[in-house]
């Protein structure tokens, strides 16, 4: 479809009315496929733009909320090292066993012997 009109004058104005080999049906009928194709061409470039955001949104991670999680995965950091340090505490705080016993002896086995 050759047109001189712009784009956005087809739905105001029927390019096809004044064309001597239509008929006034079939210039209405070319110019309800007219306003649809514009109609789609417009809606295709509204999708590619939406798309193109939601691409560049996925690809590129949001900078605040990667700021926050940096400075929670320090916070984890220190806390895992707290409490590793907690642990070592308790096991060192508990007496050793070996120093109580002087030796393995079978009055303390309780294996059941066939």
């Amino acid at each position: 479809m050759s047109s001189h009109l712009p784009n956005t004058d087809i739905f105001a104005l029927n390019p096809y009315d004044s064309h001597p080999s239509l008929s006034p049906l079939e210039a209405a009928v070319l110019w309800e496929y007219a306003k649809l194709a514009q109609n789609v061409r417009m809606q295709t470039v509204l999708f590619l733009k939406v798309t193109q955001k939601t691409r560049l949104l996925s690809e590129e991670p949001d900078k605040v909320m990667l700021a926050k999680l940096r400075i929670l995965e320090k916070k984890m950091g220190l806390v895992l090292t707290l409490f590793k340090a907690s642990v070592w505490g308790v096991i060192n705080d508990q007496p050793d066993p070996s120093i109580r016993s002087e030796g393995f002896s079978d009055a303390n086995d309780m294996t059941i012997r066939r």
